[in-house]
């Protein structure tokens, strides 16, 4: 197989039909200042065979989630995916056109993005979910863009148990707003939210389980925020867990939002991931993204159409809510059907089995000196405090095969209180083994 296609000839015949004198000509326009102007020291290209050889040495490098005890989360988390979801989305029936446009064409993406918004929707307990946005961080940020638009005021506060890259994700949306209030980091549960809100507040955006893994009060959160007439935003980074916790929906929420990774989608070394959103049916006219309805062809029979679509490129440029356009539609696709295998009955199975590992994970890191389990309430998610630098102690365990986690200090560097603290996750692909071997390198770092 050729990767190189374009021979000295062949560019030389190329730009003598399109008249050009030169590859260079092509950039003429482009400032001199803008181009290369240094060379990338690069190896002559290779036989094909000796490329692949290279890169699969490289790959033995890595150290991947399957290949020993495995306790990362902190917003992705490793879940098993079945083969009947890698196979299915492959089907010709989804390689429809990459957005909708011509419902005629479109009959399986339509119909797939329909059942996919019924599932969000059921789950989070809202009236209505769009068709996915790109994943939960920039779905945070959009639904505080929205929240502003439905309230008509300016003043988002941020919980201190936010994760720190949707806090950063919606402080860039908002461009440092000084309406936007982002309390201190709370990995013990503490947090003053609710004393914040006064008649200015737009929303309050509250993590569950927060980044920390403790579950807070939905109902408190939003009878407080009502009560001046703003909105509770509910932020889920843990989708399974909406398998055994009451949905936000019934607690109150207005806008719900979720990264929906953890259903049918790996790690994938981050990306690309899936966002969810959902909310009341009054709302729907402000939510951004893509919404698809079903309906009626002209011989009667049911189809599925776009009944929303709100981007600046389909109405009025003022009037649009967001710039979203794709979507996540193949990981959309990949949960719904995920979804699909598990039924509802299969979804709150699978959280059980988290919620049990976790428990399980939670009382061994107990009887290990010094660490402290920070949690009285969690799903399937933690912080301990141990007894020295988090961020050292967790790259000796990886040395050891063990990736015991996320040092809080990597995504806050600068705030010296969580400097020892970790968080933890369990999934129902943690073994007993694991956990084992998980305290008895920590016990023994720990000496």
């Amino acid at each position: 197989m050729r990767y190189l296609p374009h021979s000295a000839h062949e560019r030389a015949e190329m730009l003598g039909v399109i008249g050009a004198p030169s590859v260079e000509a092509l950039f003429s326009a482009v400032p001199a200042s803008a181009l290369k102007s240094f060379t990338l020291d690069l190896p002559a290209h290779s036989p094909e065979f000796l490329v692949e050889a290279h890169m699969r040495a490289l790959a033995g490098k890595n150290h991947a989630a399957g290949d020993g005890p495995f306790f990362v989360g902190a917003g992705a988390y490793r879940h098993h995916v079945p083969a009947t979801v890698d196979h299915l989305i492959q089907r010709s029936e989804w390689l429809t056109a990459y957005t909708p446009y011509q419902p005629e064409i479109s009959q399986g993406t339509l119909q797939m993005l329909f059942e996919f918004q019924t599932q969000v929707a059921k789950i989070t307990g809202m009236d209505v979910a769009n068709a996915s946005l790109y994943d939960g961080s920039t779905g945070t940020a959009e639904a505080v863009l929205m929240a502003r638009r439905l309230t008509r005021k300016n003043r988002i506060i941020l919980s201190g148990g936010l994760h720190p890259h949707y806090r950063d994700v919606v402080k860039a949306y908002l461009k440092d707003d000084a309406d936007l209030v982002c309390l201190s980091p709370s990995p013990e549960g503490q947090g003053d939210i609710l004393n914040q809100i006064d008649g200015d507040t737009a929303a309050i955006v509250i993590q569950t389980p927060d980044f920390y893994g403790h579950l807070r009060d939905l109902r408190a959160a939003a009878d407080a925020v009502h009560a001046q007439g703003g909105l509770l935003i509910v932020v889920v980074t843990e989708v399974v867990s909406l398998g055994l916790l009451e949905a936000p929906g019934a607690l109150g929420a207005d806008i719900v939002v979720a990264e929906g990774q953890s259903i049918g989608n790996a790690l994938n070394f981050g990306g690309p991931y899936l966002g969810l959103m959902a909310t009341k049916k009054e709302f729907i006219r402000q939510m951004p993204g893509r919404l698809c309805g079903e309906t009626v062809d002209a011989d009667g029979n049911r189809g599925f159409v776009l009944t929303l679509s709100t981007r600046e490129q389909h109405i009025r440029r003022e009037k649009a809510t967001s710039n979203i356009c794709t979507n996540s539609g193949l990981c959309a696709l990949a949960f719904s059907i995920h979804m699909a295998l598990l039924g509802e009955a299969g979804f709150t199975r699978l959280a059980r089995l988290n919620h049990a590992n976790a428990i399980k994970l939670a009382d061994a890191l107990a009887g290990v000196p010094g660490v402290r389990v920070l949690n009285d309430t969690f799903f399937n998610e933690m912080t301990i405090r141990v007894s020295q630098p988090a961020a050292g102690l967790v790259e000796r365990l990886a040395n050891r095969g063990i990736l015991a986690g996320v040092p809080v200090s990597r995504l806050l560097p600068d705030e010296q209180s969580v400097e020892n603290l970790i968080i933890l996750a369990a999934t129902e692909l943690t073994t007993e083994a694991d956990i084992a071997a998980l305290v008895a390198a920590l016990t023994e770092e720990l000496a």
